[in-house]
């Protein structure tokens, strides 16, 4: 495993928590007719994010961390196509969706950076 002691100690985790927080300060003031629809569908799938970071870390084999880290990927993707079109219904502003996907990119970038990484480590 990564030599972090704690899912806490990760970029990636710390950076899909702030995710978290503008995703949930967004949607604050989202038509109440998407409370049961595209709010809760989005929030559940920023939830996944540092939650799947979180759960990999804590396996005990580099195999469950890589596929906890995909489906954490997976759920940051459907986090940015849901923002993407909550933006197109006019429900987010372009200055509101501009710092929520530039966060999506970066905490993709370092999800695919901790995969790179435990697999160079479990070839070795």
């Amino acid at each position: 495993m990564t030599s972090v002691r704690n899912y806490m100690d990760l970029l990636a985790w710390q950076k899909a928590m702030d995710l978290v927080e503008l995703v949930y300060t967004a949607t604050r003031l989202w038509p109440k007719e998407e409370l049961y629809g595209l709010t809760s569908q989005v929030r559940r799938a920023v939830v996944s994010v540092p939650s799947n970071i979180a759960e990999g870390q804590g396996r005990t084999s580099v195999k469950e961390y890589q596929h906890h880290l995909s489906i954490a990927h997976g759920s940051l993707r459907e986090v940015e196509t849901q923002i993407m079109v909550a933006q197109r219904l006019d429900y987010l502003a372009s200055d509101t969706v501009k710092p929520i996907l530039d966060t999506c990119a970066e905490v993709g970038r370092l999800i695919n950076g901790l995969m790179r990484y435990l697999s160079d480590k479990s070839d070795k």
